[in-house]
């Protein structure tokens, strides 16, 4: 039995394959121009044929391993079967056809991520130039879809002074009504520390006062004592420190208005030394007259006599 190939050969089949290449009508060229087109149909047909050929190579520009050459011939054959459909749709409109132009949904120039170019011409090389696949990645073409880094413009002194209104200040805190709540619980935390402080004073006093004798706080056991002790010495020292410094104050405003006279003391002055003792033993007996009763002093009086106590 004969193989295809010899029957393909064979005189008879080439004389069928004649034959209906004659019958068969010559393949039409596209027209160069479109205004050439005076058929409306044909002019369909034409721009049919034409997204085609886009379709194919669109396809193959999606391969990188082309080349560069060859990505940047299919990419210039893309554009100009672009701009070819355009006067391809113009001709139909001149010929009463359908407008394609406003129910075209061409795809707009995006960048390697995806999203729409806003630059109607990034390349330069002519209005609507545009690049696909794989060329949107050679060199000298990716730089084109990068953005500009944003140049942060410096504010004005006027900028500034604008945008301040009274919630800079503050002022608008406690209308929100989340700053008050905060500031009362601490405020309240704050007031019982104070107050559980004053009493805890005011407790060891009482009981310092209770204990003094001769203008001191007798020495009692355990820490209570030493404390009720500062406490005590320590209110009557600060008093005396002010009234030192007072005393001081007064002392150098008289030198100074005296300044210039010679003064002569024809009685014995006592001494700072003296003076603070002095003032000392004041303190001291306001305290014992203030937290003391008239029959406790009494009884301090006289126990001083009988021990010969001269202070």
């Amino acid at each position: 039995m004969a193989r295809n190939e010899e029957k393909a050969q064979s005189m008879l089949n080439r004389f069928i394959t004649m034959k209906q290449d004659e019958k068969r009508k010559p393949r039409e060229r596209r027209p160069y121009l479109a205004s050439e087109c005076r058929d409306l149909a044909d002019a369909d047909r034409w721009r049919g044929e034409i997204l085609r050929e886009i379709g194919v190579k669109v396809a193959e520009i999606q391969n990188e391993g082309l080349g560069e050459h060859r990505l940047r011939d299919l990419n210039d054959e893309i554009n100009k079967l672009l701009r070819e459909r355009g006067h391809w749709e113009r001709r139909i409109l001149e010929l009463g056809g359908r407008d394609y132009s406003r129910s075209s949904n061409a795809a707009l120039m995006t960048d390697l991520d995806g999203n729409i170019v806003a630059i109607p011409n990034p390349s330069g090389r002519g209005p609507g130039y545009r690049y696909f696949g794989a060329a949107k990645k050679l060199p000298g073409v990716r730089e084109l879809f990068d953005k500009p880094p944003e140049v942060r413009k410096r504010r004005t002194r006027y900028e500034i002074h604008k945008r301040i209104n009274a919630g800079y200040y503050g002022y608008y805190d406690d209308e929100d009504g989340v700053l008050e709540p905060l500031e009362a619980a601490a405020e309240k935390r704050m007031r019982d520390e104070v107050v559980t402080e004053w009493h805890r004073v005011e407790k060891v006093r009482r009981e310092a006062m209770k204990n003094v004798v001769s203008g001191e706080v007798a020495a009692a056991g355990g820490r209570g004592g030493e404390t009720a002790r500062e406490v005590l010495i320590e209110e009557v020292e600060e008093e005396v420190e002010e009234e030192r410094r007072l005393e001081e104050e007064k002392m150098e405003r008289e030198r100074g208005e005296e300044a210039g006279r010679e003064f002569i003391a024809h009685v014995p002055l006592p001494d700072e030394k003296e003076i603070a003792r002095m003032v000392l033993e004041k303190k001291k007996k306001e305290l014992l007259s203030k937290y003391t009763s008239d029959t406790l002093q009494g009884e301090q009086k006289e126990a001083k006599e009988m021990l010969n106590v001269q202070r």
